[in-house]
């Protein structure tokens, strides 16, 4: 019997997954700079929580959620996305009683049963940030400015930023009427996705990749913002410009989840087949209190790590070059070949990355290793260089090869 990854899923093998680690590196680093702390989460939680939090009439609720019941008969559900589960933590673990902002980032594997598209997998991997205790559009902008500087800095071109205001549960309320007054009339145009959001969540409408010819005239929700609304809109788009962040104003966007408020936002990028968004986030000023948490605002966002590779690939972003081996080591000789095992042991217990040959391979075989590991430096011991007490040092690089004492080795790699 052979046996095969599951459909929508994929392995990360040696000589790709270093991109993923120089990635996520990278989403390390920026949220120390920012800082925003690590959070790690269960992967399953109960499946109450996201019907409450992303809503019961998203598209990962109602078709693309992995739910399952427990042996305690318990409803649990694989996490769809991330801030459902870092905002519970938040309650539960009271972080809402520390004294300054809860500033909180995750990198992790997702799950949704979806068609598979280009960079859209089953299991897919986030990195996505929280910011609990705050109302100011400044945060919002941090936000909005920690992702572009992620992609960015990881090396892609061509990112852009749109943003729109989806107001307040109030200001919705009195768009949803405008709205309604438009759809209604197109109902039987519309796909029946569409027709069934009509009626339950028709902002949900807008959002529709199948319709938008039909939409052309559709209402605008910036028209129907109050002026608090609109102020908090407004803010925004100043703090964007002076930490020059280029941004559009897009005013069908309404993302794909229930919780946003005020602002939502999306990265995109071309090169990666039809659908050209990347990510994105908003303002969720009523989930902590949604969820059984004291009326927090919050605000975040969510990168998809799968389209941030393939972009990269597709690019041809040059990333840095992480030698897996800083010294490969050569013996030549029985004497040597028990040297070496007390050498390597030392080296790497001072922090060198060191490799060698299990195989009884020739020197050349040998030497072909450690260039295919693309080791810096390979070390060569024979019998007669370890009655002298010295060891080989050749630089890979250049050719340039060098005797230093044994009991210098591991200084002389630290250099």
């Amino acid at each position: 019997m052979s046996f095969q990854k599951p459909p929508g899923t994929q392995d990360f093998l040696p000589g790709s997954v270093e991109k993923w680690q120089f990635v996520e590196s990278k989403a390390r680093e920026i949220c120390r700079r920012y800082n925003f702390r690590e959070i790690r989460t269960p992967m399953f939680e109960s499946t109450e929580l996201f019907q409450r939090g992303v809503g019961e009439t998203t598209d990962i609720v109602e078709k693309e959620m992995y739910t399952f019941t427990d042996r305690g008969d318990r409803s649990l559900t694989l996490r769809p996305e991330g801030t459902a589960g870092a905002v519970r933590a938040y309650v539960e673990n009271k972080l809402y009683g520390e004294p300054d902002l809860t500033k909180l980032y995750y990198i992790g594997p997702m799950f949704r049963y979806e068609r598979q598209q280009a960079g859209r997998y089953r299991q897919f991997h986030q990195f996505g940030v929280e910011a609990l205790g705050a109302v100011d559009p400044a945060l919002d902008a941090e936000v909005i400015a920690l992702g572009y500087t992620f992609y960015k800095e990881v090396g892609l071109t061509g990112v852009t930023v749109e943003i729109n205001s989806v107001g307040t549960p109030e200001v919705r309320a009195a768009f949803r009427a405008r709205l309604l007054e438009f759809l209604n009339p197109k109902r039987e145009l519309l796909c029946k996705d569409c027709q069934s959001r009509i009626d339950r969540n028709p902002l949900r409408v807008l959002d529709c990749k199948t319709d938008q010819k039909h939409f052309e005239d559709a209402p605008s929700i910036l028209d129907s913002l109050d002026e608090y609304c609109q102020q908090h809109f407004e803010a925004l788009q100043r703090h964007l410009t002076a930490m020059e962040v280029p941004f559009r104003v897009n005013s069908r966007l309404v993302r794909g989840l229930d919780y946003y408020t005020l602002t939502a936002f999306e990265y995109k990028c071309e090169g990666i087949g039809a659908i050209d968004t990347i990510g994105g986030g908003g303002r969720y000023n009523g989930l902590v209190a949604e969820i059984g948490g004291p009326d927090q605002p919050g605000v975040g966002l969510g990168l998809g790590l799968e389209r941030t590779v393939m972009l990269l690939e597709n690019q041809q972003v040059e990333l840095p070059t992480l030698h897996a081996i800083d010294v490969y080591m050569v013996a030549l000789g029985e004497s040597a070949e028990q040297e070496i095992t007390r050498i390597l042991h030392t080296l790497r217990s001072k922090g060198i990355a060191a490799e060698r040959d299990y195989q009884g391979r020739k020197m050349k075989a040998q030497m072909k290793s450690a260039d295919r590991l693309q080791a810096r430096y390979t070390a060569i011991l024979g019998d007669d260089e370890l009655a002298r007490g010295e060891i080989a040092l050749k630089e890979m690089a250049t050719g340039q090869q060098r005797f230093v004492p044994i009991s210098q080795l591991a200084d002389e790699l630290l250099k």
